[in-house]
């Protein structure tokens, strides 16, 4: 299968599968030819792109160009996947370092704390004799006695995938690769350190050599399964959505499954990039709510914010992750702050009595009460549909509501409407504090930014959470609950590598980027470096163009003043370089608004404690030249838009919505 997508006048086929809804767009050239909005299929999620055929029989079939959240919920228990049996090799008296850890507690007084469950368990464990120690030197080599017992205790413990992970292997991977080479010839499944997360700090790398173990069965056979239906149907490229933003080849994912672990998320802050340039906006918050979480990033000057370290399967605190609760993941992530709080978001009681919502999701399947499916507990949407705040249908009235299974859901927690407002009001704290922690903990005065709210439910909560944040403008783009899908259409192909302590940063940067750009004429590459004064124990990540060692220090040394009000008179030493090889794809004119084909009318709903009877008009009708006065809802075929009092919405240049709240 090829690695590169055809010119842009074929056709390419965009698909996020979500955990609630799988979102579809089909371009032709530059132009959005059809768009769906389907649930998802938690048992088979790949049937959305495989069902879809050319409208024409001479026609060729589409490229596809892919997200997902299989490799994150298959982690988390929740895709119906059984994790494999998974076996650790590594240098004798390093067993246990992926059970040690760090000293990282969520609560630091809490004495009944327990750490997570190691992905791979003590007796499959393995230690050889080997080491290279702190400077690169083979001290030890591996010998072949040594990897003959090896593969038989692997057997022996029906081992279904190896990681291996040596000491020092970022430096001299020679022991690593002789291993590697030995298991592959017994093994379907190996992933080595040194190829996936070729970094200092023991404990991190094997952390992710075990997590991209663990996914490499499970993403391998799904991929097996897109590629073989898409080659049956005449395809040729198949490119997924990394955790960094771009597009990776299929055979990238099945090597390194860990570049897709935040696939989907990472697809909706690359349209909101994409559409705070093309609007001129300088400072964007992403704000994407769907069906099971709520996410916030922040876009400057059209580029997105990214951190080095992902803490996957772990809890979370007001969207804050609990460190220490998850496993560690070290690979370039887009910087999210996620919360659960998404329309199937399921409302409870605490132990006090008090109304809670999360982390639990009624998902797809049952779903939310009102959806007909056997889904019995309250939800967000309930909440909302109780409220006047969505209609009767979803999805163009394919979707019938059922307000009565709604009520009752919500009967069971208390008075519902009384229950419903008091959920959603949790619901948009939860969401405002994610927003500040991509905000205010980072230095960035949330007040100063335009909030882009997308997803199925994010247009609804928008002008609310603006409020508590102190946001004036709120923006909701063309098509939001499937604007997640358009971000796979404008991501670029995005390749990485990196070098552990490089001695020369220019003779570094070379080697880099002639090993990505092999079989690549005419992409361009891009530098970050993780630095660090000399004795620290922690990086800042400064990315750069030019590879002079001197301006790279020099913007360490003005980011390490920015961020925590002082330098030092020290040498500053480069961990990581990192390498990014990319090339722009044509990008598809923004898709119009899709109308309900419904008139507008009018519908009961409280706010703010207040019952109204409120306008509902279809964007697609909407003049451009009129002002819609909040309390009012905008709808169409895959979200609504609320209004609230005193705020007033407008179509803007780009078909965008733009709502405008009142001055305090």
């Amino acid at each position: 299968m090829s690695d590169r997508l055809r010119p842009a006048r074929t056709e390419v086929l965009a698909v996020d599968v979500g955990g609630t809804f799988t979102d579809v767009l089909l371009v032709r050239g530059r132009s959005v030819v059809r768009a769906e909005k389907v649930v998802t299929d938690v048992r088979r999620p790949e049937q959305a792109l495989q069902r879809w055929e050319p409208e024409q029989a001479h026609r060729r079939p589409p490229d596809w160009v892919h997200a997902t959240t299989l490799a994150t919920n298959a982690l988390l228990g929740q895709s119906n996947l059984p994790l494999p049996r998974v076996a650790l090799v590594t240098t004798a008296g390093f067993r246990d370092v992926i059970e040690i850890g760090r000293q990282n507690r969520p609560s630091l007084y809490d004495l009944s704390f327990v750490r997570p469950v190691p992905l791979i368990a003590r007796q499959r464990r393995f230690e050889v004799r080997e080491r290279t120690d702190a400077v690169g030197r083979r001290t030890l080599p591996l010998r072949p006695r040594e990897l003959a017992g090896l593969g038989r205790a692997l057997r022996s413990c029906h081992a279904e995938s190896v990681a291996v992970g040596f000491l020092h292997s970022y430096l001299n991977d020679r022991n690593e690769r002789l291993a590697g080479r030995y298991l592959r010839g017994k093994f379907p499944f190996v992933s080595l350190s040194s190829e996936v997360a070729p970094e200092p700090r023991e404990f991190e790398r094997f952390s992710t050599v075990a997590v991209n173990a663990t996914l490499l069965p499970i993403l391998s056979e799904y991929a097996g399964r897109l590629e073989r239906a898409h080659e049956r149907r005449g395809g040729t490229a198949l490119a997924w959505m990394s955790s960094a933003g771009g597009l990776v080849t299929s055979r990238e994912v099945r090597k390194k499954p860990v570049v897709a672990l935040e696939s989907g998320p990472a697809a909706g802050v690359i349209a909101a990039a994409a559409l705070s340039r093309r609007l001129g906006l300088s400072r964007t918050i992403s704000f994407d709510m769907g069906g099971t979480t709520a996410k916030a990033g922040t876009v400057v000057d059209g580029r997105v914010q990214s951190v080095p370290e992902l803490e996957v399967g772990g809890r979370t605190h007001h969207g804050r992750p609990a460190r220490g609760t998850g496993y560690p993941v070290r690979f370039p992530f887009l910087d999210l702050a996620e919360v659960s709080a998404g329309g199937g978001t399921i409302i409870t009681r605490d132990r006090s009595g008090g109304l809670a919502i999360g982390p639990t999701s009624a998902g797809a399947s049952p779903g939310p009460a009102c959806y007909g499916r056997g889904g019995r507990r309250a939800t967000l949407t309930d909440a909302s549909l109780v409220l006047g705040w969505i209609g009767a249908s979803m999805l163009g009235g394919r979707m019938p509501l059922n307000a009565a299974a709604a009520t009752r859901a919500l009967s069971v927690l208390g008075v519902p409407v009384a229950v419903a407002e008091s959920a959603l009001r949790l619901a948009e704290l939860e969401m405002a504090r994610a927003i500040r922690l991509v905000t205010v903990e980072r230095g960035l005065d949330p007040a100063r930014f335009v909030l882009l709210a997308f997803g199925g439910a994010g247009p609804q909560h928008a002008a609310l959470v603006a409020e508590e944040l102190g946001i004036r403008r709120v923006v909701v783009p063309p098509r939001p609950g499937l604007f997640s899908a358009l971000g796979l259409l404008y991501a670029d192909w995005r390749f990485e590598a990196r070098r552990t302590f490089p001695k020369e940063l220019r003779s570094a940067c070379e080697s880099l980027r002639r090993e990505l750009r092999a079989g690549r004429p005419g992409w361009r590459t891009e530098f970050t470096a993780d630095c660090r004064y000399r004795g620290q124990g922690s990086e800042l990540t400064v990315p750069f163009r030019v590879p002079d060692e001197e301006s790279v220090h020099a913007s360490f040394r003005r980011l390490h003043r920015s961020t925590f009000g002082f330098t030092l008179d020290r040498t500053v030493e480069v961990v990581t370089l990192h390498a990014f090889a990319m090339k722009n794809r044509s990008k598809p004119h923004l898709p119009a608004a899709g109308g309900t084909g419904r008139a507008s009318g009018r519908r009961r709903a409280v706010l703010g404690g207040r019952r109204w009877t409120i306008r509902t008009l279809d964007r697609a009708t909407l003049d451009r030249r009129a002002q819609v006065e909040g309390p009012a809802v905008i709808e169409e075929f895959d979200s609504t838009t609320l209004i609230p009092p005193a705020w007033v919405a407008r179509l803007g240049p780009a078909g965008e919505l733009e709502l405008q709240g009142p001055v305090r």
